[in-house]
């Protein structure tokens, strides 16, 4: 895609997606990274619906080191794979008292150091919480980038690799959350919705749903 295609592109986007940000409900940034981490493989509504009474009583690293990996199965048990969540969620929170004096690093390679965290939650969390310019891709964000033509890659980092090469720097810090609320909602997986889609005619997509 040619760079004057990329900042229409951009452009039109951001006429109909005016504020993007994650849907994922939050009270500090340790809640958003917790949130983040629960969110792997569930929905935003999932987590939120499980998390909501949660962080009323339980927000801070210590609260759930406290509550041990056991008890926090229980709050989460709800939400996918809930067991491997509350471990590293139980982890990631001794990890956060003992190296970073409870806080959440502002920093990638400490992030991605910490228990369940992976360069998609590292992203997210630096662009939510931090307001850098971050993409994180996930499976919407690397729908939309293969399909339009935008970003190819044959898995999530070389697509990122490939969006921090040319997406524009006036768009960086909205582009991931921007990419994402378009293919979750106008470029779906199974069924995209190409008529209403407002850059269909950058799109490179030969499936084309125009009918």
């Amino acid at each position: 895609m040619k760079k004057g295609e990329i900042n229409s592109l951009f452009k039109n986007l951001s006429k109909i997606i005016k504020n993007p940000k994650t849907d994922l409900t939050y009270k500090n940034k340790f809640t958003l990274l917790v949130s983040v981490v629960l969110s792997a493989q569930c929905t935003d509504v999932n987590v939120n619906n499980v998390t909501k009474n949660i962080y009323k009583k339980y927000n801070k690293p210590q609260h759930f080191v406290k509550l041990g990996r056991k008890r926090i199965e229980v709050l989460i048990k709800k939400i996918n794979f809930f067991r491997n969540k509350a471990k590293s969620v139980y982890l990631l929170s001794k990890q956060l008292i003992e190296k970073h004096n409870s806080q959440v690093p502002k920093n990638f390679e400490k992030l991605v150091a910490l228990a369940g965290v992976g360069r998609k939650t590292a992203s997210v969390v630096l662009n939510e919480g931090f307001g850098l310019p971050t993409i994180a891709v996930d499976t919407h964000v690397f729908r939309v980038s293969n399909r339009t033509g935008l970003a190819y890659g044959k898995n999530p980092d070389e697509v990122q690799e490939n969006l921090y090469k040319i997406v524009p720097t006036k768009h960086l810090k909205k582009a991931g959350h921007t990419l994402l609320l378009h293919g979750r909602y106008t470029c779906k997986a199974r069924k995209p919705l190409c008529k209403k889609c407002v850059i269909i005619r950058f799109c490179k997509f030969k499936d084309k749903e125009l009918n």
